[in-house]
């Protein structure tokens, strides 16, 4: 399995374990805090996995840039916050900023190795 496409799901994971923690209540409500609970678990795994062979600063950066790009995506999608101009703006960079790492990544070097095809 090829590690981009393991740390794009990983960021979405984020968002769902992000929205999951604000509709939990700070950890009250069981439901949202389960979810919140899986999904940070299997987010950080594929994150972990990623950084085997991704840099981890890229890494790092392309999942909390993503996770945050989704967050707010889904949060202004069902009305629970205000989408302006300038937010879509900002959005936006983050995620040139996220294209501009990975084409940017140089392919494994010494104490990486490459992902299994597999």
């Amino acid at each position: 399995m090829a590690a981009w496409p393991v740390l794009l799901v990983s960021a979405v994971l984020e968002a769902v374990w992000a929205t999951a923690l604000g509709a939990s209540d700070g950890l009250t409500r069981p439901g949202p805090t389960v979810v919140f609970v899986v999904f940070s678990v299997l987010s950080l795994a594929g994150l972990g996995w990623a950084m085997r062979f991704i840099p981890t600063g890229t890494a790092y950066a392309v999942w909390t840039g993503l996770g945050a790009v989704l967050t707010v995506a889904w949060a202004a999608w069902t009305g629970t916050e205000p989408l302006t101009a300038l937010k879509v703006v900002f959005l936006v960079g983050i995620i040139g900023c996220v294209v501009g790492l990975k084409l940017t990544t140089p392919p494994p070097g010494p104490g990486r190795t490459a992902p299994d095809p597999g």
